[in-house]
């Protein structure tokens, strides 16, 4: 069996994909931005609520970014075709569901924040790829701080979670 590469996208291409990941996770990080502060309400370790009220600053400031990026390119978001990013987060991992130990709806949360954010890390570092790709400096910019801001939430997840087991 023969793999055959894909040919590289056109820069028209490149745009219209560039346009339509940016709009996914932007209305995703607005959907979530709406539910941040039942799930801050959620956990029961103070630690826990206050990483993820850590992680919500991030969302904000990751929502003015992309709008930042929608002006630098002209252009606005369209919740088209954005459903499967917001169905990951209204889901909420069945968070709904509480358990009789408060541990257990801590570490749903956790694995929850976790999830979203190597979400975020997949769709930030496409983003910065194709926005490279496009010679958008700028906007590669403001994506890299996104894509970091996700990773460091992510390693801070992680040492809350170690804060339980430790």
């Amino acid at each position: 069996m023969s793999i055959i590469k894909p040919q590289p996208l056109d820069k028209q291409l490149q745009y219209k994909v560039f346009v339509h990941n940016l709009n996914r996770i932007f209305f995703a990080k607005t959907y979530l931005d709406k539910k941040m502060p039942s799930l801050i309400a959620m956990a029961s370790f103070k630690g826990l609520q206050l990483g993820i009220g850590e992680f919500w600053e991030d969302v904000k400031k990751q929502i003015a970014r992309m709008e930042m990026i929608y002006k630098i390119i002209g252009e606005s978001p369209s919740d088209k075709n954005c459903n499967p990013l917001k169905a990951i987060i209204k889901d909420e991992f069945c968070l709904d569901q509480k358990h009789e130990l408060a541990i257990l709806n801590d570490m749903d949360l956790i694995m929850y924040m976790q999830m979203l954010e190597h979400i975020n890390i997949a769709c930030f570092g496409l983003l910065k790829t194709i926005a490279g790709q496009l010679n958008y400096t700028e906007i590669e910019q403001l994506l890299k701080e996104c894509f970091d801001e996700c990773v460091d939430n992510d390693e801070l997840f992680v040492l809350i979670a170690k804060e339980y087991v430790e």
